[in-house]
């Protein structure tokens, strides 16, 4: 009985996973490549060296052939994505999808597991028709839907910390009840596993966990023994016996995070200490000097302005985020101020966000790309969004249009942007701060080139002879999209090499389309809601 309601109470998530879906089925082709992912591919076709027991056995097995071209670069992020979606990236090849929608249409399905894990977690607190609503209001973040099928890193981080947690909470639960939990143990020790794996910042899903377990076994004691002190003894005997109970699984679930770690991550198999920790300062000086516009001055990504984070979280989230969290949030530890348990998973939740947003406001380390690398940290703020819908469902009865029209109204503006920048969603600015054409030249929009796929693809078709098109940034994105008239060359070291009748695809990121070839008229501009995203030039 129990089974069958979690089963009926689930359903509804099943209908916005279906949408999401069938939305991506549809337009996953429509994605160009990213800055960063080329290599990063190459790097997963690198990968199955490793596991060849052929190569083991060879004679000449060198792990370093397992990091792809680009070694130095990637060898120190864990693969574990790459690990498993691979193989669903090349089935779809072999259905005749290319290389890359087949990665894109791979990266968004991943994402939507990201999706039923914030659902079953926001359950945990609040009715399900206010769980499905936030997680609507979550995954139509025009931001998060744009990186949900060009980025390879970030959304995989989040989908399987957000994994972590959730089970993570749900194993804690079983462990105190003495339930059967070894499937939950499992699935929470994967997901941890994987989370590290791609980045050294997983572990911090594992504190959360360990700090609600933390509290079971030490805080929860019954309120009588504070008032008896007869009864001590038997709360000290209480207290061993729970810490007795929670050891062992506690041990098998970290271990398990440690097996799948090191088994997805081949960088760490010659020495899985000394190189998680040398990773580990690594990515936290990350010592990048990538030039970053914002505010109209291009900064150094390793002294940029304390304000970067707040800015980004406060204009590339929809327009009712920050005012239905800070209400949600106040709605939601009110709600289970009398009841400590959730009152403490609310509130480790909470720290899962407000503890890496201090961590970069206090120490600043580089930062870079808008909130791309802290797309993991924002779960919460949708959770604490969701007790507003519970609320508005709690105080609007009737008619159902009415509370429907509501939430309805929350979505449009993420649906809107999403409709109005497909395919470069990621470039999202809400109104607050006029929009993407109102912070175009001030702040980076289309930064990780995308718009190259639309380029290249309208410039080859308006061309009736192969001609040579010099591309400022990253030529082999171009490359890829080129057509029988377009013969991509790299501008670097061959600028003396263009000539009268060639072409020239620059981006506006830093705003270089206003220093390389100024003088040379835009024949083909390429962008969304009023901003430009990059240009074709022809030389006179």
């Amino acid at each position: 009985m129990k089974s069958l309601f979690e089963s009926a109470t689930r359903k509804p998530i099943y209908l916005l996973l279906a949408v999401n879906i069938l939305i991506g089925l549809f337009t996953f082709r429509n994605y160009g490549l990213s800055w960063d992912e080329p290599l990063f591919y190459d790097y997963a076709d690198a990968l199955g060296y490793a596991y060849s027991p052929s190569e083991w056995f060879s004679g000449h097995f060198d792990l370093e052939n397992s990091y792809g071209p680009s070694a130095e670069d990637h060898k120190t992020r864990g693969p574990a994505y790459l690990f498993l979606a691979r193989n669903f990236v090349y089935g779809f090849e072999a259905l005749g999808v290319d290389r890359a929608s087949a990665w894109h249409l791979v990266n968004f399905l991943f994402f939507q597991l990201g999706v039923y894990f914030f659902f079953r977690l926001a359950t945990r607190w609040m009715k399900p028709s206010a769980a499905l609503a936030a997680t609507a209001f979550f995954s139509f973040q025009p931001l998060l839907w744009g990186h949900a099928f060009i980025n390879p890193k970030d959304p995989p981080f989040l989908v399987f910390f957000l994994g972590a947690v959730c089970l993570g909470f749900e194993m804690i639960d079983d462990i105190e009840i003495k339930a059967s939990q070894i499937w939950n143990i499992i699935a929470a020790g994967f997901c941890l596993g994987i989370a590290t794996s791609i980045r050294v910042l997983g572990p911090l899903a594992g504190v959360i966990v360990l700090g609600y377990a933390g509290f079971i076994v030490f805080a929860r004691t019954d309120v009588n023994v504070r008032a008896i002190p007869t009864k001590s003894a038997e709360a000290d005997s209480s207290t061993h016996s729970r810490r007795k109970n929670f050891i062992r699984p506690i041990a098998v679930y970290l271990l398990i995070a440690f097996a799948v770690m090191l088994l997805t991550w081949p960088y760490l198999w010659e020495n899985p200490i000394g190189r998680l920790f040398e990773t580990l300062k690594f990515m936290s000086d990350n010592p990048t000097q990538l030039a970053v516009l914002f505010n109209g001055e291009t900064f150094r990504a390793d002294n940029m302005p304390r304000r970067y984070l707040p800015f980004m979280l406060w204009s590339t989230l929809t327009e009712p985020t920050w005012l239905l969290f800070g209400i949600g949030a106040v709605i939601g530890f009110a709600k289970y101020k009398r009841n400590t348990k959730e009152f403490i998973s609310l509130a480790l939740t909470l720290s899962w966000f407000m503890l890496l947003v201090a961590y970069v406001l206090i120490l600043r380390p580089a930062v870079y790309d808008g909130l791309r690398h802290f797309l993991f940290i924002l779960p919460p703020v949708f959770i604490f969004v969701g007790f507003v819908f519970e609320w508005i469902v709690s105080r609007i009865r009737s008619p159902i249009w009415l509370r429907a029209g509501i939430v309805l109204l929350i979505l449009v503006p993420g649906i809107n942007g999403i409709i109005q920048l497909h395919p470069y969603e990621y470039a999202y600015y809400n109104s607050f701060v006029g929009g993407t054409d109102g912070v175009f030249r001030k702040y980076e929009t289309e930064y990780w080139l995308t718009c190259y796929k639309e380029a290249m693809q309208k410039l080859d078709a308006s061309l009736d002879q192969p001609t040579n098109v010099f591309v400022l940034r990253e030529a082999y994105i171009a490359e890829y999209y080129s057509g029988k008239n377009t013969i991509v060359r790299d501008l670097r070291g061959a600028i003396s090499e263009v000539k009268s009748g060639d072409y020239i695809l620059v981006n506006t990121r830093t705003n270089d389309d206003r220093s390389v070839f100024r003088d040379a008229p835009p024949v083909l501009q390429i962008g969304r809601a009023g901003a430009i995203f990059c240009e074709v030039k022809e030389i006179p």
